[in-house]
């Protein structure tokens, strides 16, 4: 049987500067977590949407960006580059079927059909809605010279969440990239 040794570091009582330093670090801490949630926060606010939008299930977007598709593909299933451009934590499985969480922790879901560097469907959805209720991502890849066209087919959202979803693909995905690729 074993003996436990003891430590025999000297315990050394925290002086006043190690204790502000700790408190600062603390409260810095707290407010870096608090400017994520807000930002988290603001990803998933949605507008809510009138007239004609208010009964839209569907979306659809076609935006430019100067890279290549796969460098687009790549940005939008690996973890550290979609956190690089939402400065939000991401966790994705690239793979078929692998599920993901962005924004913090705010859209979930899977990788339904994965066709490197020209398609990319998943079963989205913000953890705002009832429990069970996913929609269809779709983002298509097209080359176009130095450019990629990305179409974007949203279906089967909520009826009401159109003006939110419109406008956040803008805010949240397509500015961020370009700004980033730019």
């Amino acid at each position: 049987m074993r003996e436990k040794k003891k430590s025999t570091a000297p315990v050394v009582a925290p002086t006043r500067r190690r204790v502000i330093a700790g408190v600062a670090i603390a409260f810095g801490s707290l407010a870096v977590s608090a400017d994520a949630w807000g930002k988290a926060q603001q990803a998933t606010a949605e507008s809510p949407s009138t007239g004609a939008d208010k009964l839209r299930t569907y979306l659809h977007q076609e935006v430019d960006i100067k890279a290549s598709p796969q460098r687009i593909y790549e940005m939008l299933l690996d973890s550290k580059q979609f956190a690089a451009f939402t400065a939000l934590p991401t966790e994705i499985d690239p793979n078929a079927g692998g599920a993901f969480s962005m924004f913090g922790g705010l859209i979930v879901g899977r990788n339904v059909e994965l066709v490197p560097n020209q398609r990319i469907v998943q079963a989205w959805r913000p953890t705002s809605w009832d429990s069970g209720v996913y929609s269809i991502v779709k983002f298509e890849l097209k080359e176009q010279g130095s450019e990629t066209k990305v179409v974007l087919d949203h279906t089967g959202f909520p009826e009401g969440k159109f003006g939110g979803l419109d406008s956040g693909w803008h805010e949240r995905y397509w500015e961020p990239l370009k700004k980033l690729l730019a």
